[in-house]
């Protein structure tokens, strides 16, 4: 079976959960860093699905590294690879397909609930349950792109997550595990701790994520397990 590729879009915000996933199935991934340097491949010809982390930039920013993985992007959905992106790897997503990437109508930062909209799409990637927790650190969200379906939802971010044929676009973070919510969780940038006084009921202390995550960590990992297999199962039918 062809790697998997993993497109990284800054330091400390590797694969985390998404790594330990593929490893375990046996799956090969070939993780690419382009802000480092590292080149990226010209097609998807020798790779089996893309995924797209995040990254604390804007998906609007002009960085030649943002471009190419939307470039890499518009050629899993012209070829039927399937596409994953976090966060920023959602809005880039939602980009290529038309769609704006705003400021969001509340930053959430933390552990944040979101309801799951009824629906084949929702059920074949998120299951049964109505109401999940997930983590989040974005400012900005995408509007749901032409031709894709919305499949949850909350106040802050009226678009959570988004299905677009074998591809699936998310503003939370599945891929967080312990070693990277500690590492987040321990932040000290000034914009992180204002917006803590600004915005509390959305962005959550670093002591509250790590409390929070004792309940919501191991979930989101079931989670995760459910939709990564998902992304595979239309990469290996592919």
């Amino acid at each position: 079976m062809k790697p998997v590729l993993v497109l990284q879009n800054m330091k400390g915000d590797g694969p985390a959960y998404l790594a330990h996933w593929l490893a375990a199935q046996g799956i090969v991934m070939d993780l690419r860093f382009a802000a480092e340097g590292q080149p990226l491949p010209a097609d998807l010809s020798g790779h089996a699905a893309l995924a797209v982390l995040g990254g604390e930039m804007s998906a609007n920013d002009p960085l030649p590294a943002l471009r190419e993985a939307e470039r890499l992007i518009a050629l899993g959905f012209e070829t039927g690879v399937p596409v994953i992106g976090h966060c920023l790897g959602g809005q880039l997503m939602a980009r290529v397909l038309g769609a704006r990437v705003l400021r969001s109508p509340l930053p959430e930062i933390g552990w944040q609930p979101a309801r799951m909209l009824p629906g084949p799409e929702r059920e074949a990637w998120f299951g049964q349950g109505d109401r999940h927790h997930f983590m989040h650190w974005h400012n900005e969200a995408f509007e749901l792109p032409r031709g894709a379906v919305s499949v949850a939802t909350n106040e802050a971010c009226p678009v959570q997550a988004f299905a677009y044929g074998p591809h699936l676009g998310m503003q939370f973070h599945i891929e967080v595990d312990a070693d990277k919510l500690a590492r987040w969780s321990a932040s000290r940038d000034p914009s992180f701790l204002q917006a803590q006084q600004t915005h509390p009921a959305t962005v959550h202390s670093g002591d509250r994520m790590r409390s929070d995550a004792q309940q919501f960590l191991q979930a989101q990992h079931r989670l995760a397990d459910r939709v990564y297999a998902r992304w595979w199962e239309a990469a290996s039918a592919g």
